[in-house]
């Protein structure tokens, strides 16, 4: 790793994403063998993916912008104690993120909706769902009056 340039700066970074939580490996099907190259580390207000072997690339989403978790569990899955994770997110990179072959993946996923939650209220964060209105509906809804305040016919 190359060197930080702003010690302070740097830790205060780490200290903001919260204490590293869970730290786990995609595995392969065959044995749940944790030989591939993808890694996740699951803190209380960061979620990061880091991929490859030459390159690697780094990927953060913050906890509040995880909406939705879900987890599945094959036959081949079971039998080698995985499960895949999915998580819907409002991250802007990526809007679903799927955790392949992970081990632990009902404490994964409890915890991850349980801080997701959490840091929403931190925040004072809304998640908002699409609730079926156009834009130019939202302030129509009664069908009374518009913007400026004049009564519809």
């Amino acid at each position: 790793m190359a060197k930080i340039a702003n010690p302070e700066q740097y830790a205060a970074s780490k200290e903001s994403k919260g204490n590293l939580k869970y730290s786990e490996r995609s595995r392969w099907l065959l044995f749940g063998l944790p030989w591939t190259f993808t890694k996740y580390e699951i803190r209380e207000n960061d979620f990061t993916i880091i991929k490859g072997f030459f390159t690697t690339r780094e990927n953060d989403c913050y906890m509040y912008k995880i909406s939705d978790v879900e987890i599945t569990s094959t036959l081949w899955q079971r039998m080698a104690g995985l499960s895949t994770i999915v998580l819907y997110t409002s991250d802007v990179t990526d809007r679903t993120i799927v955790m392949k072959n992970i081990k632990h993946g009902r404490e994964i996923k409890d915890f991850i909706l349980q801080a997701s939650e959490a840091a929403r209220l931190r925040r004072r964060t809304v998640s908002m769902q699409n609730i079926g209105f156009g834009a130019g509906d939202i302030h129509d809804v009664d069908g009374l009056d518009d913007l400026d305040g004049h009564i519809d016919n």
